[in-house]
């Protein structure tokens, strides 16, 4: 994105073909419903926001962990989770399986490692996992979206 940038390069593409929208929030809802905690969710969409640089997402994503009770002190440190003393065993699992999950072409061999992905089967069952993935997969997709249209941050839609 351009600096100073206030205005998106193109309506978002999502909204343009109405029906990928009723698809995507299709899988919204299906997500939200798979037993992990909205808390969870949002750190994951904040998380892999953050690698892929997409400002309007990441002003989303800490709009809607606020909204889902997260605090200033967990958020400021979500880009160094590793180091912060703020975070579960289960949030970390889901916090590395997104980094793994959304940086596929940084690594050689497998994109998500065995160790990784037995952390996050170790704290999740198939339908968390399966929410958790689906989160991790629309946020990157939606980051692409973003960056490519240069959507600023705090747009509404």
């Amino acid at each position: 994105m351009n600096a100073g940038t206030t205005t998106a390069r193109m309506k978002n593409p999502a909204l343009v073909l109405p029906d990928a929208m009723k698809g995507i929030q299709n899988i919204y809802k299906a997500m939200y419903q798979g037993g992990v905690s909205p808390q969870t969710l949002e750190l994951v969409h904040l998380r892999a926001s953050q690698i892929n640089g997409c400002s309007a997402c990441v002003f989303a994503g800490v709009a809607g962990a606020k909204k889902h009770g997260e605090s200033d002190e967990r958020l400021h440190a979500v880009a160094a989770w590793r180091e912060a003393p703020f975070f579960t065993d289960e949030e970390r699992a889901a916090l590395a399986l997104t980094e793994a999950a959304t940086r596929i072409a940084d690594r050689s061999g497998k994109a998500v490692p065995d160790d990784v992905w037995n952390e996050a089967a170790d704290h999740f069952d198939e339908e968390q996992l399966s929410a958790i993935i689906l989160m991790i997969s629309l946020t990157n997709f939606f980051n692409r979206i973003n960056t490519t249209i240069e959507e600023p941050a705090g747009t509404t839609w």
